[in-house]
């Protein structure tokens, strides 16, 4: 898993434990929509006493973006099942539909109604059905639809969401995840006799979990993630696995139908080890379990090849680091001759597809901030065969994407351009072209900033940072123009040369916007990944700030007009950066995490952050949490600094930026402190009136001290004017 240790990322540990619960959220979240909620509706279609096109893009173009995901092609390659999300102005959220592609022709038609969510499409093997989750009725279950009558079928009537949706062989079952609520701990009782109408308050909450909740889920509600089979025609669910585990996907059929894969932490300590899993073989006749890896790490994501003699599956060694690349590893099916493949490639695989001759497994990977997908063969040589992924998000420039492969080796994905969200794309025979074009007419209208790579190296040891600027539309060459350094979080992940709508929307106020990968970042390898293992904060900063040199060098960057902000890890980040140097005019620190006690101690990943990011717990060594927390810089603060969480935010909890609002506050630094209603760590920017408005509020804060701002005390010394 390569974002394991990722503050704006699932920790694996809450991937394996909360993905239902987190599925659940969204089946909540999307039962708001009414039924009779019409299609997503346009800011384009506002009515305007405009004389003309509004050529700069506002926060008002958010509604009128759209964006692919998780694309399937089928077995003959001759369809792509997708899921499209547009958003709507009248319900301010992301619908999501699945669209279906003619590969030879490109036209598409809607396959599921527009009133309604509908993701996660999977084909049958024959590739005659296509399988779906879908809110039509109210809240998630699974569909079926047979592609040639154009008719679907609702299959369950399940409490939660169905995950991990995976088509037996014979494609009469499919197998599935969902969480099955438990009864809890349980301590007394209210008193008895409640008269009749009488209103007493809501019985007490009983928490005994070391992850009690979940950013994006919320207070988790006691219940472990299981498997499942139903019949593919419907009928009732069986499930086939049981006890106080979580029992997640992706999930891989035998060739023969009798058995199902997956991967879990079945152990007794596993909330409190949360880089832990196995590969299991669970017996559909029996339910009997057999464990096929033991090692310490998480292994996951087991995919049997096309023979059935073969398990390909992704994990590595536990070191008690920060970060660690993903292997590929191949077993035989019953987990004897475990071999990596992938011992000496420096990137960490994901996404495992066996190639349909059984030679080769196809995997997506980072590098250099692109993702690609590479064929890894069995004698472990590598190729790259397609490129441009993009899909990491819509506010900022992540790399992410998604692909399938067809038996003809046929690759659907999604991808883009810096100008560009992503798109259904497919690679056959070398050659690779668009299949959709969601946002043309936006395209056709805006003025977009241009997006270039720029490097630096170091000033701390030479090492290179690459970096993306994307400029004002219209930049003239030797213009020097204010410049925003963005630093994105995780800490481990990448920036890369994919659209985002923070940063075009502060290049159209006249911003320069850096986009950097400083060490931590994924994508260059283990080595520079863990080039802050035990000490974040700390040289990355350093990085940062010989890029910035760099842009004023290149005679793009103003440096007397330098601004600073960033999420999560880059929120951290900008709040370190400005108890260390005072060379911009003013910052805007998001989501940050700001006192490493309080953020191992209150966080959904109190089992990792202590001992894998700062090397022990709070309370074995406290000062090695407080000289990397930024809180300890603070008296240093001389930048007026915004602060901006999400109000349900409980990755880096709230409590994070009140700590730091107020010690800014009591030294008397211009701040303010805007939290997003409603919204959660991962979800800051979901919803697009508040992501547009979170946007314009940084880029207020930024024009208000644009000239930067003077301490009281340094004034009264300053010398007056003649």
């Amino acid at each position: 898993m390569t974002r394991l240790a990722a503050l704006g990322a699932s920790l694996f540990a809450l991937t394996l434990a909360l993905s239902s619960q987190a599925a659940l959220a969204v089946q909540d979240e999307s039962t708001e929509v009414s039924a009779n909620t019409p299609p997503a509706a346009s800011a384009s279609a506002q009515g305007s006493e405009q004389s003309g096109p509004n050529r700069r893009f506002t926060g008002a173009d958010l509604f009128d973006l759209s964006i692919a995901a998780d694309p399937q092609i089928s077995p003959d390659g001759r369809r792509i099942a997708y899921v499209r999300k547009s958003n709507d102005i009248m319900t301010d959220r992301a619908r999501s539909s699945i669209w279906l592609i003619d590969t030879a022709t490109g036209s598409e038609i809607p396959i599921t109604g527009m009133m309604n969510d509908a993701f996660s499409p999977r084909w049958s093997p024959d590739g005659k059905r296509l399988a779906f989750v879908s809110t039509e009725g109210g809240s998630a279950q699974m569909w079926v639809r047979w592609i040639d009558a154009g008719e679907s079928v609702r299959l369950t009537g399940l409490p939660s969401s169905p995950g991990s949706i995976a088509w037996a062989p014979d494609g009469n079952s499919i197998a599935y995840s969902m969480t099955v609520e438990d009864s809890g701990l349980q301590l007394g009782s209210q008193p008895e006799g409640k008269p009749e109408g009488a209103e007493w308050a809501e019985p007490l909450e009983i928490h005994d979990l070391v992850t009690y909740r979940a950013d994006g889920a919320g207070y988790l509600k006691p219940g472990f993630e299981k498997i499942f089979l139903v019949p593919a025609t419907g009928g009732a669910p069986r499930q086939l696995t049981f006890g106080p585990y979580h029992d997640g996907g992706p999930l891989s059929w035998s060739r023969d139908g009798s058995t199902i894969y997956f991967g879990a932490n079945r152990n007794a300590d596993w909330q409190t080890d949360p880089v832990e899993g196995d590969i299991w073989a669970l017996d559909i006749a029996s339910a009997a379990l057999t464990q096929l890896t033991t090692r310490d790490g998480p292994d996951s994501g087991p995919v049997v090849s096309p023979d059935g003699r073969l398990i390909a599956y992704t994990g590595f060694d536990d070191a008690g680091r920060a970060y660690e690349n993903a292997d590929m590893y191949v077993m035989d099916r019953d987990g004897g001759n475990i071999r990596n493949l992938t011992t000496d490639w420096d990137y960490s695989p994901d996404g495992l597809q066996w190639d349909a001759d059984g030679r080769a497994v196809y995997a997506q990977y980072d590098v250099a901030g692109e993702t690609r997908v590479a064929r890894i063969s069995l004698d472990g040589s590598v190729r790259d065969v397609a490129s441009g992924l993009s899909g990491g998000g819509l506010d900022r420039p992540y790399t992410g994407g998604s692909f399938s492969v067809a038996d003809n080796d046929a690759i659907a994905f999604t991808g883009g351009t810096p100008s560009r969200p992503a798109e259904v794309q497919l690679a056959k025979g070398g050659d690779t072209r668009f299949l959709t074009d969601l946002n043309r007419s936006l395209r056709e209208v805006k003025a977009l900033g241009e997006v270039r790579k720029i490097t630096a190296s170091s000033s701390f040891d030479g090492q290179q940072i690459d970096g993306w600027l994307t400029l004002p539309p219209g930049y003239r060459e030797g213009q020097r123009v204010p410049l925003i350094l963005e630093i994105h979080g995780g800490p481990f992940a990448a920036y890369g040369p994919h659209f985002a709508t923070d940063n075009q929307l502060y290049a159209a106020s006249g911003y320069a916007v850096l986009s950097a990968n400083p060490r931590g970042s994924t994508s260059y390898g283990e080595a520079f990944a863990n080039g802050i293992d035990k000490a974040y904060p700390g040289n990355d900063y350093f990085d940062l700030m010989s890029i910035v040199d760099r842009a004023v060098e290149l005679g793009v960057a103003d440096e007397n007009a330098l601004f600073v902000t960033g999420g999560s890890g880059g929120g951290a980040l900008t709040s370190w950066i400005v108890g260390k140097t005072n060379r911009f005019k003013a910052a805007a620190t998001q989501k940050p995490v700001i006192n490493w006690t309080t953020q191992a101690l209150t966080s959904d990943g109190a089992a990792f952050f202590g001992p894998y990011w700062i090397g022990a717990q709070p309370w074995e060594d406290p000062e090695a949490f407080w000289k990397v927390s930024p809180l300890s810089l603070v008296g240093n603060v001389e930048t007026p600094t915004l602060v901006v969480v999400g109000s349900e935010d409980y990755r880096t909890p709230v409590s994070e930026s009140e700590q730091y609002y107020t010690a800014l506050r009591l030294r008397g630094v211009p701040t303010a402190l805007v939290k997003v209603p409603g919204a959660s760590h991962g979800g800051i920017a979901a919803r697009p009136s508040q992501s547009a408005a979170k946007a314009a509020a940084i880029l207020a804060w930024f024009d208000k001290y644009r000239t930067g701002w003077t301490p009281p005390a340094a004034a009264a010394t300053a010398p007056a004017a003649n």
